[in-house]
């Protein structure tokens, strides 16, 4: 997302290409055998693993560095969010729901303080790049699996999945529901994969908000 977001400010020029890791083509096996997505091309290097493209980033690409800003408290209060959403597909019970469900007040409970529309300004950063996609992991996911809802009371948490809704660096990155829940049944005992008429189903993507959840901050 952190290179969609670039190329939606034109600092930069980014093609991107899929691979289905069941039957990656041959040129993907010949030069990065059976790396996992995502692999960053620049001029020519391969930068393998999410750290080190994001150093990459930050470091060699045009703007780069304005996307990684630093704060301890933002860090700090998105950490763990992803993990908490994995535990609870596991183990599906209360303790699990409560521990996800007060990690997402926190967050709620920041961009309520702040009056702003990103979680450290009125302009994204790394840590967006970051929250977003688990909070649309923990819609998607959550709702197919266990009739999860981020509740409509979290409506700072709302307004700003609206706000992530409008820009194209993330609906041009963002999966489309299938392949969100997809990706979790393949994670499940016994490695569930989609059926036939679930492979031919049009891709749909979840990004309305609540009704009466208010967009103006």
């Amino acid at each position: 997302m952190d290179l969609y977001l670039l190329a939606e400010l034109k600092t930069i020029c980014l093609k991107v290409t899929t691979v289905d890791m069941q039957k990656p083509p041959p040129d993907f096996r010949t030069n990065f055998e059976a790396t996992p997505p995502p692999i960053l091309i620049d001029n020519g290097l391969a930068v393998l693993e999410n750290e080190k493209i994001e150093r990459h980033i930050m470091k060699n690409v045009p703007g780069g560095h304005n996307l990684f800003v630093q704060d301890k408290e933002v860090a700090t209060l998105i950490e763990n969010l992803y993990s908490k959403l994995k535990l609870l597909l596991l183990k599906k019970d209360e303790v699990s729901t409560n521990n996800l469900m007060s990690h997402l007040r926190k967050i709620n409970a920041h961009l309520e303080r702040n009056h702003q529309r990103f979680l450290t300004g009125d302009t994204m950063c790394c840590f967006d790049c970051e929250l977003m996609p688990r909070l649309q992991h923990i819609r998607v996911a959550g709702k197919y699996f266990l009739d999860f809802n981020i509740p409509v009371e979290m409506a700072a948490l709302w307004r700003y999945m609206y706000h992530m809704y409008q820009l194209d660096a993330f609906t041009q990155s963002c999966p489309a529901d299938q392949d969100i829940i997809n990706h979790y049944k393949l994670q499940q005992v016994g490695g569930m994969k989609m059926k036939k008429h679930e492979e031919l189903e049009t891709p749909t993507f979840t990004t309305s908000i609540p009704v009466g959840v208010s967009v103006e901050d």
